[in-house]
Formats: C-alpha cells, sequence, structure tokens
C-alpha cells in the first residue's frame, strides 16, 4: 500500500484530490504511478483509460477498509433472522458506505460530500463528523443532513383522500 514517506503520490490529504490531481501528471508518472498499484506495465497508452483505472483502485485501497459499524449492524441483522425466521426493518441508520459520494444541488450551487472510511464527511477539502454540520454550512440554518441529502424521507406523510367529498 502506498505511504507518504516512500511515494509522492500520497501526498494529497484525500482520494478525491489524489484523482483530481491526476490530470496534471505527466504520461510517465501516469504509467509509474500504474506500475506502482498494479505491479504491471500499463497495459495500452490511452491515458483516459489509464486515468479511470487508477482513480478506481486508489478507491479501491482507501475505501476497502472494514466498516465496524456496518459489520455489526450486519451481524445484527442476521442473529434476528435466524432467532425470529423475519427480516425486520433496517436499523435507522442513514449513514452511507465509505466511498460514496453525496451530490445536492441548494440554491444552483451543486455541493459534493465524500464519505470516508472513519464515519466522517469530505467537504470541500474539509472533514466534518456529521452531514447535518454541511448541510448547515451549505444553507447558513440547521437541517437534518440525511434529510437534506435525501437519504431519510421527510417526516411529513400526505394527507389521505379519505372522507373528502367532491
Amino acid at each position: 500500500m502506498m505511504n507518504a514517506t516512500t511515494n509522492r503520490y500520497t501526498t494529497p490529504a484525500s482520494v478525491t484530490a489524489q484523482i483530481a490531481g491526476l490530470p496534471d501528471l505527466q504520461m510517465a508518472e501516469i504509467r509509474s504511478l500504474w506500475k506502482e498499484l498494479f505491479r504491471s506495465d500499463t497495459p495500452i497508452y490511452n491515458r483516459q483509460y489509464l486515468e479511470r483505472r487508477i482513480a478506481y483502485r486508489l478507491q479501491e485501497i482507501e475505501f476497502r477498509k472494514v466498516d465496524r459499524n456496518l459489520m455489526d449492524r450486519n451481524a445484527r441483522r442476521i442473529k434476528t433472522i435466524i432467532e425470529t425466521g423475519q427480516n425486520k426493518k433496517r436499523d435507522r441508520d442513514h449513514r452511507p458506505v465509505a466511498g460514496t459520494m453525496l451530490t445536492r444541488e441548494y440554491k444552483g450551487i451543486i455541493h459534493r460530500i465524500v464519505v470516508t472510511p472513519d464515519g466522517h464527511y469530505d467537504f470541500q477539502g474539509r472533514m466534518y463528523p456529521s452531514l447535518s454540520m454541511i448541510a448547515r454550512e451549505i444553507t447558513g440554518t440547521r437541517w437534518s443532513g440525511p434529510l437534506f441529502f435525501g437519504l431519510k424521507p421527510s417526516a411529513t406523510k400526505p394527507t389521505s383522500k379519505k372522507g373528502v367529498r367532491r
């Protein structure tokens, strides 16, 4: 695995920054990075192909780490299924898995957030512990982060049409 002491490609703080920097690299640097990541020579010289595969590999290396919370939730669900024979509703945990990119347009501006392996959120190069903090940063008002980013439905339910006369 790459680290800051042996490889200059890990200097950026996040995978997103590393991927964003790929177009700025010389082709010789792209081929060198490929050789380091895949332990083989580049199969072709199509730069776009190489950049896409490198970007995928960088994400694969970073986000393949085990999400302990996800493992615990899955273990609880499996235990419940075995004990009861039923699969009840999911836990009310709206945290997306590491590597997920959330996108939200607000007042004509598109905002992108990347979920990190440690359960934090990378927004504009800064780390946040919650989506609600990011929603507040974007809107200037208090919001439920999972609601703002569409990870959970609104608490308001549509009105029933029963009893309505026409």
